[in-house]
């Protein structure tokens, strides 16, 4: 495949890395031969082999990964959402699930791949990317790359002067609350999502790209989830420590945690990495990548990540921020600290999410990490608007029972 052609292919990428998706959309006659990459007869094969589509950047693994315990469990198989009763097999099936793990402490209690996933494929991360650039921005302000995050995007960027992010806070970036107005009409080539894909296609920059967005509304009074602010987070990144985000990633996380698979990056026409959602893991270096977290940031005795860093990171810090399907300043039902998620009822817990249903979830109150790769062939139908919130609460359900581990019953498998 030529990079022009792989250009093509990750400006349709980039194009469902925004909360809505719509399949009809066709950008001249290449874009329309690359969205075969979402076709939904083969999505499932094709998340787990991204790489084959796109240029990419590889993040090695060291050479002794950590390895975690086994001990299978019986873990439950319901979990109840609106007063009834559900089976999480079901859910699992009609989500396209292609692996689930589930985790205590350093112990792995079920772990099972479906469709033809296997242990070592490197499955599309797509959002949950920006929670391991978030756990960068971290490492980089406690170095003091990065002075405050009250400091404005421009400090760092000057480009930015003039621009939608001319007077936003980096606090403002990590908490998807910009202002920044960006539309996704499919159907209109003007709209912003469209002119992303266009940009992208040509080889230019997703850089540039971010400089010509226009401001919607007051920056820090809205959550409005925008995924080209954590383009911005990955420019800071860069221009802050010199080196890309492939190579920060592995200094800083990847071979301190002793993660077990080398890990592969999307990068645009220009070599920028797809800080959004470009990311592609194992399973189980997904899984540890929540360990890391549910630790504060600490692995075996090392802190990775600052623990500050890892609280304020899953912590809502602003009324338009928290949790709630009655929240009139969020177009989520979700609480949002720096990149994480938390969910609509939480009780501490939180977790990482994509689009197509990719989780990484953490609940510190039973020591459990959960993590899903999956191609959800249903995720844009309307119909099926709540997986995420049944997803959280079948998370929640499990968590609860590995926490009092009696009274349990079988998690069956679900293979098809």
């Amino acid at each position: 495949m030529s990079k022009t052609t792989k250009r093509v292919a990750l400006a349709i990428l980039v194009v469902v890395l925004a909360p809505a998706i719509y399949y009809g959309v066709t950008i001249g006659s290449a874009f329309a031969r690359m969205a075969s990459y979402y076709d939904l007869e083969h999505i499932t094969e094709n998340y787990r082999r991204t790489k084959d589509f796109f240029d990419t950047t590889t993040v090695h693994a060291g050479d002794n990964p950590w390895q975690f315990k086994y001990a299978k469990q019986p873990i439950t198989d319901t979990f109840v959402y609106d007063g009834q009763t559900r089976s999480i097999k079901d859910l699992m099936v009609e989500t396209g699930t292609t692996g689930l793990i589930v985790v205590r402490d350093d112990t792995v209690l079920f772990e099972e791949y479906y469709q033809g996933e296997q242990a070592d494929d490197r499955h599309i991360q797509f959002s949950v990317t920006k929670s391991f650039v978030s756990a960068l921005f971290g490492i980089a302000l406690e170095k003091g790359q990065i002075e405050s995050i009250e400091d404005e995007v421009s400090k760092y960027l000057p480009e930015m002067k003039g621009t939608a992010y001319d007077g936003v806070t980096l606090r403002d970036v990590l908490t998807m609350s910009t202002g920044v107005r960006f539309t996704e009409d499919y159907g209109d080539l003007t709209s912003d999502v469209n002119r992303m894909s266009m940009v992208i296609g040509t080889g230019a920059s997703l850089d540039d790209y971010a400089t010509s967005l226009k401001r919607e509304r007051e920056p820090g009074t809205f959550n409005d989830y925008v995924s080209v602010n954590t383009h911005v987070l990955g420019m800071v990144l860069v221009r802050v420590t010199g080196k890309s985000l492939t190579t920060l990633l592995e200094e800083q996380i990847w071979k301190p945690v002793g993660m077990e698979h080398d890990a592969y990056f999307l990068i645009d026409g220009h070599g920028m990495e797809v800080a959004m959602g470009g990311l592609q893991a194992s399973l189980r270096d997904m899984a540890r990548m929540g360990r890391l977290y549910l630790n504060k940031g600490n692995w075996e005795g090392e802190q990775i990540v600052p623990s500050d860093w890892v609280e304020a990171s899953v912590t809502p810090s602003a009324p338009y921020l928290r949790a709630g399907f009655d929240n009139p300043d969020s177009d989520s039902p979700y609480g949002y600290g720096f990149q994480w998620w938390t969910p609509s009822n939480p009780h501490g817990d939180f977790m990482a999410a994509g689009i197509y249903s990719q989780y990484i979830y953490v609940d510190p109150t039973t020591r459990t990490v959960i993590a899903k790769t999956s191609a959800n062939k249903g995720y844009n139908d309307p119909e099926n608007k709540l997986h995420m919130d049944m997803i959280i609460t079948a998370f929640q359900a499990i968590s609860a029972q590995v926490g009092e581990m009696d009274g349990r019953r079988e998690f069956a498998s679900f293979n098809r």
